[in-house]
Parts: structure tokens; C-alpha cells; sequence
């Protein structure tokens, strides 16, 4: 046994991963073997560390050095000078996790770490995923073993109940209550599901969780599985998540070689199993009962409920489903107890929430918040504010089921019944951040655009209805908006939401109803005055020559490709409005700034 004088940690989720990290730890070793200190460093492949912007990330401990986009021509000096010398390598060290005097600071003292709580993330970036010894060494299984032990399954369901944690997954449930209703639910054979099929465009906490900490969920399960009764559990998770499916796999393969999945776990006569299922990305499989239905190996389309999971789901027998958050929360909950929960958050929204931040923002990333932060705190404490210095203008949460936020909300306290209020949700955890180039009709015909593609086809309302809701803002971005389609949009956002069978439908008009809400003035401008004030919407712009700017130079006219520019050298040129295409190569090509768009 080796007591190594190092440890090197390399981010090894999906975005590091897609960036060279595993040819990183390749370089890293043969530098070390180079150097003749293999002995001494320990390479460890970690889970995602969360800062995504900077990645790949190395951090190295004793001393905490924080290095970012690290490429494996910086390995040589990392070795040579960090590990060999003892001298921090300050050029490529992550400029918020120094001081002013170069000193490195902890990682929670980094501004982006600083207002974070890692619960759910406890483990990514910390252990090596592909190891079970290291998940034990942080307390992995005890909760489980507490569970088996010194529980009833009822005190089990009572200390998760008594928590206040509400599903991760986007509608708040009470967890604790899901499970007693799979409990009290008649029948022996019963089931434990996981909905690992993460499907919102830009989000990535289910998959980063699965990869950095994959045995949390496996053990949460086995608690749940002890809890309701069942013996057999499903993880269902999307193929397009590779990393996560080979670490989920090896993970099960370990728990059970130890002992705790399969017969007589922990020798207590419980038996508990799991199993993976591969979902094909679709994004209504994120809908528990067309989940269930994908496992079972039909067509993802949702059931009419009730009855519900907990009643009659997996072959229909009662089923538990959760999400990946909701179960990494549960492992901590069982060993410190319901009151430890408690005090994180608000009165209705307990624990914290993790979230995929994307979209305009300096620091895109995995971030882990208690409820109840604002939005302010999480894009400029933690984000880091817009780039270019631009201004905030709106921001998506819940993904395509979500509604856009404007500036006025921007002190908006983070958790479910707030953002219910403002005409938002949770959702599962992708937020979005948005400012003043962004056209919000454009926006809203996205998310709508992602919705119809994905729905299952199987009600009408929302196979027909946000069909015709498109083909609207279609129409309105085209320019060709008549005086009444915002009613007719609000009109028919309103119907789909009613009398649609299943989640996807009934908050597939949330991103339309919420930018009319708040942005109901640039639907107007696109309607009324043919303008789209962002110049995103392209049947809308017109590239204009501003005459005092314009030198004659003939530029512009030798990239146009349709001949939309004349006029004589050292002269103004002009645009033939009814001939441009609006492809944007003469306002690229101006060295004078002369051509402006609008």
C-alpha cells in the first residue's frame, strides 16, 4: 500500500471528457513514470467539478491548485515544475482561485464555488466514480446499512416524509409521501424506478450526478426498494449518455460482488436488484408513465392517470419513481436524520436544487444552490454576470415546460411556489440565461419548436394544438403577423394546457404564454411594424447603408451574392431592399462600420 504525497485530479465528466481529459490522465502518468514518482502522485479520474467553462480541470492536492483548460502539452510543465519542484505553475492556475498575492485559495472560497451547496454533487469531482472503495470512504453505504439495521421500512418513509424533499423532476412532489402510497399500495410484487432519461435541451445534473457519484443512486435505491417493499429496481437512462450507462454498469457489477445488491444484502434477508434500461431520446420517456411504458418494451407514450405508479405501473404492479437528484439527496437524509434537511432552504422548498447553467453567461456550468437563492445570486454571484457586458434581459427555467423570466422577477427567490408564482417551474434544472440580443418570439418558437417535435402524437390537443401554436409564431417571425394572433396564441396555450394527457402537453405553451406575458411588446413590434428590435428574426431585418460612414470602397459589392448593392466608387452605395437576401456578408466585410442591421 502506497501513502502517495499527491493526489492529481482530473475532471473526467462529458464536457472535460470531449476535451481531451482522458488523454490528460494518459499524459500525466507517462510523465510521472518519466519522472520516476508514479509511486508518489496518484492520478484519479473524478466527476464532473462543475465549472464547465474552464474545463478540462486539474486540481492537485495537498496544496488545492486549481488549474483549468489544461491541454497535455501543459502536463510536462505541471509534472516538472508542480510535482517535481513544488512550485504552483501560476500561468495556467483559474485567475479566482488565487489572491492578489498569488496564494491559492480553497475551493470554496472561489467566487463561482462560494454561495454553492453540494449535496446532490457531494461526491463529483471529490472520488473516482469507477471505484466502490472510494464511495464507501466518504460514508458510501452506511446509510443503507443504517436503513437494513436500525429502521423499519416505515421509519424509513417517516424520516423522508418528515425532510420535506420534494421531487427533483420537476413538479415538487413530496417524496415521502410517493413512497408510503407505494408502501400502503395491495399487491407482493412491487418495483423501484429510476428516470434517468434527462431530455431538456441543455441540461446535464441527472447525467453529471450518474457519472461522478453513480453508486449514490444505486444505494438510494436499494433504501427505497427495502422501504416500499420491492425487490427488483429499473434505471432508465438515455443512450446518449455513454459515460453514464459504462459507469452505471460497472457500478452494479461492484455492488453486487460486495454484497450490497442482490440476495441477503448485509445478511439481513433483504433482496434487492437493479438493472438498466436504455431509452432512445425521447423526450416525452421523461413522462413517468410513458417511462414505464419504454421499460416494458412499448411505444414512450403516456397513460391516462389515475391509476397512478404508485398504484398500478411496472407491469402493472405498484412502482416508485424518482429521479437521479431526488435519490442522491436520500443516502445523507437516512444518516443524518429528517431534521438535517430541514434547515436548508425554505418552509416549502427544502434541501437545494442543481442547475444546468447555459445560454449567455460567462461561467456555463453544474451549479448547486440551497432554495431559496435568487436569480440574481446564481447568474452574477455565481455565473458570473453576461458577457461583453451586456444586459440581462430574460431567463428560462424548467426547460422547454418553463417560462421565461424578465428582470423585473430577477430577485426572484429560487424554489417551487415562487417560480409557480411568476408563471415559471422548477422543472427538472436547466436554466437559461438570455440578454438584450435574444428576440423573445424567437425564443418561445424554439422551446415550442422542441415540444412539437417530441410529442408522442397520441391526444390531440397537444399533437394538433401546438402544432397550430408554431405554424402562429412561425407566421409572426416571417413577418406576415396579423392583429389577433397574440389572442389566438393565448387562446389555444390556454386550451392545450387543460386538455392534454400529460405533462409534455400541458406545459408545452408555458414559453409562448410566459414571453406574451412579459414580453407582449415585441409580439406587437413584430405584428404592427414588422420589426424585430434583437434583428434576430431574419424576414424582419434590413441591412442599411449609413451614408456619412460609407467611403465608396465597393466592398460590399463584391460579396453580395445576389447583386443587391450598387452605386459608384468614392459615392454612398445602397441596398435594394426587395433584392437582398439578408445573409449579413456585406456587414461582416465593412471596414467601416457603415452597414448596420434592424
Amino acid at each position: 500500500m502506497y501513502f502517495y504525497r499527491s493526489h492529481v485530479l482530473v475532471c473526467g465528466g462529458t464536457g472535460c471528457h470531449s476535451s481531451g481529459s482522458a488523454d490528460i490522465i494518459e499524459q500525466f502518468n507517462a510523465e510521472l513514470k518519466k519522472q520516476g514518482i508514479e509511486k508518489e502522485i496518484l492520478v484519479v479520474q473524478t466527476g464532473c467539478f462543475g465549472l464547465c467553462e474552464v474545463g478540462p480541470i486539474v486540481i492537485v492536492y495537498p496544496e488545492g491548485a486549481f488549474y483549468s483548460r489544461v491541454t497535455t502539452d501543459d502536463v510536462v510543465e505541471i509534472v516538472s515544475e508542480h510535482l517535481v519542484k513544488g512550485r504552483t505553475v501560476k500561468h495556467l492556475l483559474y485567475h479566482d482561485s488565487i489572491t492578489e498575492e498569488h496564494d491559492i485559495k480553497s475551493l470554496d472560497e472561489v467566487p463561482f464555488y462560494q454561495k454553492q451547496k453540494r449535496l446532490a454533487l457531494r461526491n463529483c469531482g471529490v472520488i473516482n466514480p469507477e471505484d466502490i472503495d472510494e464511495y464507501i470512504a466518504f460514508n458510501g453505504y452506511k446509510a443503507l446499512g443504517k436503513a437494513l439495521t436500525e429502521m423499519t421500512p416505515g421509519e424509513v418513509i417517516s424520516t423522508i416524509k418528515e425532510s420535506g424533499l420534494r421531487g427533483r423532476g420537476g413538479a415538487g412532489f413530496s417524496v415521502g409521501l410517493k413512497w408510503e402510497f407505494t408502501s400502503k399500495a395491495e399487491g407482493q410484487k412491487k418495483f423501484v424506478a429510476c428516470n434517468a432519461d434527462e431530455g431538456d435541451p441543455g441540461a446535464f445534473m441527472d447525467r453529471s450526478i450518474l457519472e461522478g457519484a453513480p453508486h449514490a443512486v444505486i444505494e438510494a435505491m436499494t433504501i427505497a426498494g427495502y422501504a416500499v417493499g420491492a425487490d427488483q429496481g429499473y434505471i432508465y437512462v438515455r443512450a446518449e449518455y455513454p459515460i453514464a450507462v459504462q459507469r452505471l454498469t460497472m457500478a452494479i457489477g461492484q455492488a453486487r460482488e460486495y454484497g450490497l445488491l442482490g440476495n441477503n444484502i448485509l445478511e439481513t434477508g433483504f433482496d434487492f436488484d437493479l438493472e438498466l434500461r436504455l431509452g432512445a431520446g425521447a423526450f416525452v420517456c421523461g413522462e413517468e408513465t410513458a417511462l414505464l411504458a419504454s421499460i416494458e418494451g412499448y411505444r414512450g407514450e403516456p397513460r391516462p392517470r389515475p391509476p397512478f405508479p404508485a398504484v398500478k405501473g411496472l407491469f402493472e404492479k405498484p412502482t416508485l419513481l424518482n429521479n437521479v437528484e431526488t435519490y442522491a439527496n436520500i443516502p445523507q437524509i437516512i444518516l443524518k436524520g429528517s431534521g438535517w434537511l430541514q434547515e436548508i432552504g425554505t418552509d416549502k422548498s427544502k434541501g437545494t436544487k442543481v442547475f444546468a447553467l447555459g445560454g449567455k453567461i460567462n461561467n456555463t456550468g453544474l451549479v448547486e444552490v440551497p432554495m431559496g437563492t435568487t436569480l440574481r445570486e446564481i447568474i452574477y454571484d455565481i455565473g458570473g454576470g453576461i458577457p461583453k457586458g451586456k444586459a440581462f434581459k430574460a431567463a428560462q427555467t424548467g426547460g422547454p415546460s418553463g417560462g421565461c423570466i424578465p428582470v423585473e422577477h430577477l430577485d426572484t427567490p429560487i424554489d417551487y411556489d415562487s417560480l409557480a408564482a411568476i408563471g415559471s417551474m422548477m422543472g427538472s434544472g436547466g436554466l437559461i440565461v438570455m440578454d438584450e440580443d435574444n428576440c423573445m418570439v424567437d425564443i418561445a418558437r424554439f422551446f415550442l419548436e422542441f415540444t412539437v417535435e417530441e410529442s408522442c402524437g397520441k391526444c390531440p390537443p397537444c399533437r394538433i394544438g401546438t402544432k397550430r401554436m408554431l405554424e402562429l409564431l412561425n407566421k409572426i417571425t416571417e413577418g406576415k403577423g396579423e392583429e389577433g394572433d397574440i389572442e389566438k396564441l393565448e387562446e389555444l396555450g390556454e386550451g392545450i394546457k387543460i386538455a392534454s394527457l400529460c405533462g409534455l402537453g400541458q406545459t408545452a405553451p408555458n414559453p409562448v404564454l410566459s414571453t406574451i406575458k412579459y414580453f407582449r411588446e415585441e409580439y406587437e413590434e413584430h405584428i404592427r411594424d414588422k420589426k424585430c428590435r434583437a434583428g434576430v428574426c431574419d424576414a424582419l431585418l434590413q441591412y442599411t447603408i449609413i451614408e456619412d460612414k460609407c467611403k465608396g470602397c465597393s466592398l460590399c459589392t463584391r460579396v453580395c451574392p445576389v447583386d443587391a448593392i450598387s452605386g459608384q466608387k468614392k459615392q454612398p452605395y445602397n441596398i435594394d431592399q426587395s433584392i437582398c437576401i439578408k445573409c449579413g456578408a456585406c456587414l461582416e466585410k465593412c471596414p467601416f462600420g457603415a452597414i448596420v442591421k434592424g
